[in-house]
């Protein structure tokens, strides 16, 4: 007979200003642009046909209010450890500012001075494994891009500069779970945003958009 496995669905945050122009946002506490709140809205409706036995959420505001705008802000639980990666001194810069003063730099091998290394990121993430590991029926995590990708590594046992392979676009959806037995994670779904909406102008933001194609371009 067979068995439903649980689904660890993971959901990225919605645009800021700052996902926007491209530069690294880690603990600096930024609201949602119009768009990103739009965006939320219809990450909530993709979701809405899913049963959640467990909801957490980021501390940090973009993802709470994710969150909210999706419709589970009732049953969500604050959990620090899904905090976006510590950036440090590279906090607020973009990926060619910071390779203009060291050229060979990657995120996800050396990590960020004063920040965090891609190891202690991934520590965190083992405690979330850990965490939602621990229980039953299907979780829902609202977090950050970065943090995500190590996520999904250390899912499945990669070390945690694996999640460098892996694109994840803002208000996207991807899924982890397990094929035919709990011994046996896999990825199930990942960075799917086709319910986003793509460039939407402010003064839009009471109304849906409607373009929405699928694109393959990430966001720093």
């Amino acid at each position: 007979m067979s068995k439903v496995l649980p689904t660890v669905y993971l959901a990225r945050h919605g645009d800021t200003a700052w996902t926007k122009s491209g530069q690294h946002t880690g603990l600096t506490d930024l609201p949602l642009t119009a768009d990103g709140e739009i965006n939320a809205r219809r990450l909530g409706e993709r979701l809405k046909n899913i049963t959640f036995a467990n909801v957490f959420t980021s501390p940090l505001q973009r993802a709470r209010r994710t969150c909210e705008l999706a419709g589970f802000q009732g049953p969500a639980k604050i959990d620090r450890d899904l905090v976006e990666w510590n950036y440090g001194r590279y906090e607020g810069l973009t990926s060619a500012e910071v390779l203009a003063e060291r050229p060979d730099w990657q995120l996800f091998r050396d990590g960020c001075p004063e920040g965090e290394s891609p190891a202690q990121v991934g520590d965190r993430a083992d405690r979330v494994v850990g965490l939602v590991r621990s229980l039953t029926g299907n979780t829902l995590l609202f977090s950050s891009g970065h943090f995500l990708r190590v996520l999904a590594a250390r899912w499945l046992s990669l070390d945690p500069g694996s999640g460098a392979h892996w694109i994840l676009n803002t208000a996207s959806l991807s899924a982890l779970s397990y094929e035919h037995n709990l011994s046996r994670p896999v990825i199930q779904l990942w960075n799917d945003d086709h319910h986003v909406a793509r460039d939407v102008d402010e003064s839009l933001a009471g109304r849906s958009s409607a373009l929405n194609q699928p694109q393959i371009l990430s966001r720093t």
